[in-house]
């Protein structure tokens, strides 16, 4: 009995020293492993260090570390310009290498297209985006044609003033209104006078004499009628009746409308007192404002086509004065048109637009109006030169016709020409600083569709409002940076909410062409994640 209890407790003691051993073999390993780590961390740490007091010494290594300002970068195929910090774009450096203001490798600017900077490039989405369109330049026959705006007016030369030419009274008015229509024959306001009565009967009383000498008597009673004012129709109506007329009416001599009425009932008028005016609309005026300028191709007697608002026809008239009179505010010259008025559809106030043509046809070069942009002293078009982009080009004008416009000097036929989004090409380009070179801007869905993403961890030290983040970060090997404390552009679709100083986060972001960070996303980092502040 005692044997086999020695026998258990010796066993029990082999076990216990076996593991015992096997415990203090792995506690030595694993003391050896931490220090081997630490070791190589502190000849990295190292390395780091001196790497960043002497970046100008350390290019790169392989075929980039050839490259100079003017070579053909191997990977993009595109001219190299020149390398920046994007921290500090405004110093350029003729190498590759590290930036001596920034722990991150110097970033290379490419020249547009194929590298003959002349031209504002625009990736195909973003033109698309836009809305960019192109037009040809191309010989075409053009006239010496010019568009005014007018205004119909009344003739004045057809109108027409009923007076009275005797005593009376007024007994009855039949037109009241200004611009009530009238016809000719119409009669306007019916008179008593006593001069008309009394003429009257001086000659109804000489018809019914049977002397010698009728004849003549009854010539001078027609004839008196006629001088105390009455019109041939109302003797004619006397003689025909036989009848004493005691109350005449006065008719409209022409077809139009009643411009002034200054008579009414009960009234008692003398001689030479105006009862009505009157307008012919058979024939208008139109007065066409012309640009000072222009003027001096318009003549008497030239034809001109007019189109009324809200007609689907043009109307054939002729220029009949250029008025001597210039607008001090609007500069313009008044051109008198004389237009015929068939149906009378043409009214005093009516808008209309007036064509002046000089018929002499000439081929000249033309592009489209809206693709010439006017800064006041010179004109500028948006040409497409293929690969080398856009090209603002200076242009001379001439005339104008049928939304084309003349080129004197500036372009050759064939060429293509901007006509939908050169405001947004040339703003873009004055923003840039040159009217040569603009990047090619990533579509708004999809902001680094080409661009590679990097990774990285670190702490807010700023949030500047919704344009970015100012971001402490440790190293991001993709990027090649070390660990530095830096500006970050928001996303396209902005900052999450609730971002505040402080805050540890995992970032990720893009470099944009001209080496900007701009962010991707932004997310809460765990505790356990940190970077070097």
């Amino acid at each position: 009995m005692k044997k086999s209890v020695i026998a258990a407790a010796a066993g029990l003691v082999l076990v216990g020293a076996a593991i015992y051993g096997a415990y203090h073999l792995g506690v030595t390993r694993g003391a050896k492993s931490v220090q081997s780590v630490q070791s190589v961390q502190s000849v990295q740490s190292v390395q780091s260090v001196q790497s960043a007091q002497s970046p100008q010494s350390s290019p790169l290594p392989g075929a980039e570390s050839a490259l100079r300002a003017g070579d053909t970068d191997p990977k993009t195929g595109k001219k190299i310009l020149y390398w920046h910090d994007p921290m500090v774009p405004g110093q350029r450096f003729d190498k590759p290498g590290k930036s001596p203001f920034m722990d991150m490798q110097l970033v290379p600017v490419y020249a547009d297209g194929d590298g003959a900077g002349g031209g504002i490039t625009v990736d195909s989405h973003v033109a698309q985006n836009l809305g960019i369109r192109t037009a040809e330049v191309k010989a075409s026959r053009m006239s010496a044609v010019l568009e005014a705006p007018g205004n119909v007016a009344i003739d004045e030369r057809s109108v027409q003033v009923i007076q009275a030419r005797t005593n009376g009274f007024v007994q009855h008015v039949a037109v009241k209104a200004t611009l009530d229509p009238v016809r000719r024959g119409q009669a306007l306001v019916t008179l008593y006078s006593p001069d008309w009565v009394a003429a009257q009967e001086e000659y109804l009383a000489v018809s019914r004499m049977a002397a010698g000498g009728q004849s003549d008597l009854r010539s001078a009673a027609k004839a008196r009628m006629l001088q105390v004012g009455m019109t041939p129709g109302q003797v004619s109506a006397v003689e025909s009746s036989g009848k004493l007329q005691p109350s005449l009416g006065i008719v409209s001599s022409v077809d139009g409308l009643v411009t002034e009425v200054a008579v009414r009932e009960g009234m008692t008028v003398s001689p030479g007192m105006t009862l009505f005016r009157l307008a012919d609309l058979s024939q208008v005026w139109v007065i066409a404002e012309v640009p000072e300028g222009q003027a001096r191709a318009i003549a008497p007697g030239l034809a001109v086509k007019v189109l009324p608002t809200g007609a689907s026809e043009t109307l054939v008239g002729k220029v009949d004065t250029v008025l001597p009179d210039v607008n001090p505010a609007t500069r313009t010259i008044k051109v008198r048109i004389v237009l015929p008025n068939q149906g009378r559809h043409l009214l005093p106030g009516m808008f209309a637009t007036v064509r002046f043509d000089s018929g002499d046809q000439k081929e000249a070069l033309v592009i489209p109006l809206e693709s010439v942009i006017r800064t006041g002293q010179r004109s500028i078009v948006m040409v497409d030169a293929g690969k080398a982009g856009f090209v603002a080009t200076e242009v001379k004008t001439g005339r104008e016709a049928a939304g084309m416009v003349e080129v004197l000097a500036g372009l050759q036929a064939g060429q293509k020409v901007v006509t939908s989004g050169q405001f947004l090409i040339d703003s873009e380009a004055s923003l840039r600083g040159t009217a040569e070179r603009m990047s090619a801007l990533p579509a708004a869905s999809a902001p680094a569709a080409t661009a590679p993403e990097h990774e990285g961890v670190g702490r807010i030290e700023a949030v500047n409002g919704t344009e970015g983040l100012t971001i402490s970060h440790g190293p991001i090997p993709s990027a090649q940076w070390g660990a530095m404390t830096m500006d970050f552009a928001a996303p396209p679709a902005g900052l999450p909410k609730g971002l505040k100083a402080g805050d540890r986060i995992r970032f990720r972001f893009h470099l944009n062409s001209d080496g900007m960070a701009i962010l991707s996303s932004v997310e809460p980092a765990g505790t356990t994640q940190g970077a070097k502040p």
